[in-house]
């Protein structure tokens, strides 16, 4: 029998008891219990915070360059749309000519714009 004490009495100790706080003294026991105020509980060291700064770069420059590459395809698709649309509009416009000239100088007006828009470049 002493030994099933001690056993049990040794156990006791060890063994965690929640510790209850009663009723609060104003009424309000819906609330929260509040923890108190430790201003430097959430300073990390030097090299931890560079760390974390090294990879938040790394991913900002990650995601510039992901922008970037994302913007100069959505460039590119407008200028294709662009030339599309001149380039029909060139034509209906040579169209339009032809209707009313001869097909031979149609082609010489062709010709004659294409060498001034190469030395306009």
């Amino acid at each position: 029998m002493p030994s099933l004490l001690a056993s049990t009495a040794a156990a006791a100790p060890s063994a965690k008891i929640p510790q209850t706080t009663g009723v609060r003294k104003n009424g309000k026991q819906w609330h929260p219990i509040r923890q108190a105020f430790r201003p430097t509980a959430g300073q990390t060291p030097y090299a931890k915070r560079a760390a974390k700064q090294a990879q938040e770069a790394e991913v900002k420059k990650l995601e510039t360059e992901m922008k970037a590459e994302k913007e100069e395809d959505r460039q590119r698709r407008i200028q294709a749309i662009k030339d599309k649309r001149a380039a029909k509009e060139e034509k209906e416009r040579f169209e339009r000519m032809a209707q009313k000239m001869h097909a031979k100088r149609v082609e010489r007006l062709r010709r004659r714009e294409k060498r001034n828009k190469l030395l306009k470049s």
